[in-house]
Order: structure tokens, then sequence, then C-alpha cells
């Protein structure tokens, strides 16, 4: 993971709490250049004293590698480590023969695999991870897979009845696979179907027990998960009723929830290697945000004669935590016989247009984006303008006063209707590009247009973004609301995934305002009208990643406000994490069953 010179930060003055006073030598160096915290320069002073370890070398090393994951990556390559240039860095032969010669290796306290070094931590759940898919691969389950196959065309058949001209090959083929694997890997980007697949394997599943099967949905994050309960009840409608009559008590929650929080242990859960989840089939949306270490937390709780199905984008940006497991899964398996991954190709949400653009970002054409943005069309817009405030204000103040009036009837339902109505999704959360930024402009807007003054933290329709779990309101960082004007006084309604939960705002700690969001909290959600601002072309957060998410988030309509420079910016760079888990995966022995 290298590190940019907009990934620095410059100290504010000798008291600035980033700065490691005590520190030494090339320690010293590197965090008054702003490249190491003082948090690193902590942790790798501690592991040095644990494990008898004074070379500064090996220090740096350590403390880059604390760095790392605080920037997504489960690892450090120190080959490719030394930017900006004009720092002290070691040479990389003597520096990497330091680090394997530490004492530090040799005791665990950090590990040296596959010329990548880690935290102890990170590379136990890297090779737990790789240990319980290969295990998972080894057998297969046992199925009937001519009733599979009369299950699918039964259900394929009631589909094209409810939506002629729809064609279902991609997601029937999906299906019949991922009946014969405990594990499925299911990808494709907006509107390929993936739920419409889910929502169809399940079925099947339960044609093959016909005593029934305990299904567990889940996602990331609590939007992610509601709509996922929403979209598989929604694509059930397509069925016959006894299909349909199966599928209605099928709920989602989140995984976090799933997997049941230990109140005395932040990093684990009750459900784990010793009390498995007693699921037969487990189902999680969204797996591109999930983190290294949910990924083995979950993949240890899943019992190995059960299903376990992770379907997602490996396009879209990974955990805001560390790891990029999706990504790496779907590349550690890219050619072998053993791969349980299905991938999906045909898009069906949006108009052409946006799937062009998507396409160009998917595929990093900086020139073919920029020819979909610079037609015109209605459902594609690009505002290069020096001051984009107004073209903004007419979509974000009409969204807004929609979610206001709904809210001011007490109209819950539509309220929570009119959220998806639009999203103004932002890079940053402050600067002039940031979140907080718009979310004030946006207030002062309604206040201009109606007179309300806004002062009241719970002013009536304002849309709410939950920023941490709560289990005891069974509210989840994700969820979103809105202040409704009810008989008893202004309540915040949130569109949890069981259903709206209705809430006095005091109770609510962890919100914040919604009418700008980040592109980050924006995954597992989808708005008809999407408006994406794109900071500076020197944004450390620039990416094509990011990019492909905001844009994604669409409907029927995306707006993209930025200059050609930071368009180009965003789609030549790509978020590389460093991590080993796709080199491990395809380094793996052939775990196909035999015999």
């Amino acid at each position: 993971m290298s590190t940019r010179t907009s990934d620095l930060f410059e100290a504010v003055d000798a008291t600035d709490a980033r700065l490691a006073l005590g520190a030494t030598g090339l320690l010293a160096d590197f965090n008054r250049a702003g490249v190491l915290t003082s948090a690193d320069v902590h942790v790798a002073r501690a592991l040095g004293r644990l494990g008898r370890e004074d070379d500064e070398r090996v220090l740096l090393a350590v403390a880059l590698a604390v760095r790392a994951v605080r920037g997504g990556s489960v690892c450090l390559d120190l080959a490719t480590v030394a930017d900006p240039a004009d720092l002290p860095w070691p040479s990389p032969a003597e520096w990497i023969s330091a680090v394997t010669a530490s004492p530090l290796v040799e005791s665990g306290l950090v590990r040296w695999d596959n010329d990548l070094l880690y935290l102890d931590r990170y590379h136990e759940q890297e090779s737990q991870v790789v240990d319980d898919l290969m295990s998972r691969a080894a057998t297969s389950p046992a199925y009937d897979p001519d009733l599979m196959a009369a299950s699918m065309k039964r259900l394929v058949a009631a589909m094209r009845r409810a939506r002629p001209g729809t064609t279902y090959e991609e997601q029937e083929a999906a299906c019949l696979a991922a009946a014969g694997q405990w594990t499925t890997v299911l990808t494709g980007g907006p509107g390929t179907g993936k739920t419409t697949t889910v929502a169809s394997l399940l079925v099947g599943l339960l044609d093959q027990h016909p005593a029934g099967l305990r299904i567990a949905l889940a996602a990331p994050t609590g939007k992610a998960a509601a709509r996922l309960q929403q979209a598989v009840h929604q694509e059930a409608e397509a069925f016959e009723e006894g299909d349909r009559v199966r599928l209605a008590g099928v709920t989602a929650s989140t995984l976090h929830r799933l997997l049941r929080p230990d109140p005395g242990n932040s990093t684990r859960f009750r459900h784990h290697r010793g009390n498995r989840l007693p699921h037969d089939v487990v189902v999680v949306d969204e797996s591109s945000m999930v983190s290294l270490t949910q990924m083995a937390r979950l993949l240890e709780a899943v019992r190995p004669d059960a299903r376990l199905v992770l379907v997602g984008d490996p396009h879209q940006l990974s955990s805001v935590e560390a790891g990029a497991v999706l990504s790496d899964v779907v590349r550690g398996f890219e050619g072998r016989a053993d791969s349980p991954v299905t991938a999906l190709q045909s898009t069906h949400r949006f108009g052409p247009e946006i799937g062009e653009l998507a396409e160009a970002l998917r595929t990093g054409d900086a020139d073919g984006a920029l020819a979909v943005l610079a037609t015109g069309h209605d459902a594609v817009e690009w505002v290069d303008e020096t001051n984009p405030a107004p073209r903004i204000r007419t979509t974000a103040l009409a969204a807004a006063l929609a979610v206001r009036d709904a809210a001011a009837r007490g109209d819950i339902a539509g309220a929570l209707r009119a959220l998806d109505h639009h999203r103004l999704l932002c890079a940053h959360r402050d600067g002039p590009f940031g979140v907080r930024h718009w979310n004030r402009r946006i207030e002062h807007w309604l206040t201009a247009e109606t007179g309300d003054p806004l002062f009241e933290r719970a002013y009536v329709g304002r849309p709410l973004l939950v920023t941490a779990n709560d289990h005891q309101l069974g509210v989840y960082n994700g969820d979103s609301g809105v202040v409704v004007l009810t008989p008893a006084g202004p309540r915040a309604v949130i569109a949890a995934s069981d259903g709206p939960r209705d809430l006095a705002p005091s109770r609510l700690g962890d919100v914040e305002t919604m009418h700008a969001m980040t592109i980050h909290k924006s995954q597992g959600s989808q708005a008809d009208v999407v408006t994406v601002l794109l900071p500076d072309e020197d944004s450390r957060l620039l990416s094509r990643e990011l990019f492909y998410t905001a844009v994604t988030r669409a409907r029927t309509r995306v707006r993209v406000v930025g200059s050609e420079s930071a368009i180009r910016a965003a789609i030549g760079r790509r978020a590389q994490r460093a991590s080993g888990l796709a080199v491990r995966l395809a380094a793996a022995p052939d775990a196909r069953p035999t015999g």
C-alpha cells in the first residue's frame, strides 16, 4: 500500500495529538513528515517492547502495517510502500531481511507471508477465511438435480407470465449451480437479477426439503437488510401462490444482529465455531461491504452443512474496515475448477445510458464515460460549472420539500417513500464538497422556501441516517428515517428491516441529517435520482470504485457534478488494498469432492 502525498497530515503545532513526542529515529522522522500518526508509533513501540525488538527499520515496518489497516489494507507490501520518495526509506533488500529475521516474526507478534507483513490478528483471520472456504468446497450437499431443474422451470415460467419478454437463463443456471455446493458467491452489477436468483434458489431448496428450512437473510447495514427483504418479497410476487406463501415469512437482519454481539467482547459474537448458527441457508447481500473480520466471524458461525450464499458487486467500494474480501474471493477462484463464483452479466434495472456509464466506469474507460456524460440525455446529466449550486438546488430542494410535506401531514409511508426519490452523494464529510456543508445548505434553502427556522434537532421533515447500532431500540447503522408530525408530536420513524419503528427523537443518539450523504454510506440503497458531487482531482478519496458505487445507486437518472479532470482522476485511480487472500486462494489445492 503506497503513501500518496494527499494521505499525509500536517501538524497544527507541537501539541498536535498526531505527533508522538517521545518517538526517535525513523519513527520520529516519518511521524513528523505526516506519514505515521502517534497511534501507529505507539503500537509499533509497544510491540517492540513485547518482542524485544529495537531495530528502527523493523519498528517502522510495524508502524506502517498499523497505518495500512487504518487505510483498509490487511497487510503491508514493503516493496511498494516507499512513497513519498524524499523520506529516509530503508533499502528494500535490507529492510525485508531485517523484518524476516526479527524476533517479532519469530514470536508471532507479526507475520511474514507471501512477502507481505501482517499484524497477527489479520493474518489469523485471512488464514481462517482461506481454510473455511476450502473446507466448505471439499464436500457437496446431497440434492435431487432433476427436482431442482423442474423447480426452476416452474419458477421461470411463472416469472415470464408476470414479466413478458424478460429472460432468466443466467439466473436459472446460477440456481442450478448453487444447489450442488455449500458456498455460492453470486456476483453482478445493479439490476442483473441477483435478488431474482436468491428468491428462486430459496424456493428450489424448499422443494428439496418439504419439511422446511431455516433461512436467514442478512446484510451489513440496516438499510441494505431492509432492501433485501423487500426485494425478495417483490420478486416472489411473480411466483405462483404456493411458492409466494413459502417466502412470505422470510425476514432479513443486519449481519451483526444475525451473529449476535457478545456484550463482553467487541470483536466477537455469540455465534462462533463452538455455537453455530441454526440456519440451513444463510444469504448475505452487499457482501462487498463485509470486512475481513466480519467474514471470518461469519464463516466460523455457519454450520459446515449449511448453504452460504454471498451476494454482491465486486466492483463497488469495499468495507470501511480492513479487507476487500468479495473482490479477493472472485480473483482468487478465477480459473479454478472448484470455483463457487457465478457472475450475472445482463442488467435490467436502469436504461442504456446509465448502464453505459456504469460499464465505462467498471472497465476504466474514461473517454467512454465522458462521451456518455456529454450526450445530454435525460437519464445522464453532466454539470461542469464553477457554481453548481443552482442546478443542485432544483432537485435537492424539491425532494426535501416532498419529504417535509408528507411528514407534516403525518403520512409516514409517503415520507419514507419520498426519502428514496433523490440522493445527493458526496465523497467527503467536510469541506465545500462534503456532506455537512450541503446538509446545511439544503436546510437554508428549506428555511428560505418555507419560513421554517429548523432550529430544533427534531424538526418535522428532517431526514435521518442512523450511524450506530442500537440493539435495544432495534435500529442499526445505515437505517434511514424521517421526523414525522403525529398527534403525539414529532416522532422519529425509522425504516427498519422488520418495518417502521416509531421512536421519540430524544432516544436516538447516533443520527445524522440525510439531505446529503457520503457515497460509502449510500451502499445498499437506491434512489430514483442520484446527484454525484465529485471533489477536485487531488482528493485522496476519488477512485473508480467510489464513482461506480455512486452512479449505480440511481434507478432512473444520474447527475454528475464535477470537472473533466476530476472525472478522469476518479476513473484512473483504483482503491487498492493490500491483501494476500486472492493469492492464497489461487494457490490452495483443488478442493473438489472426489469419488
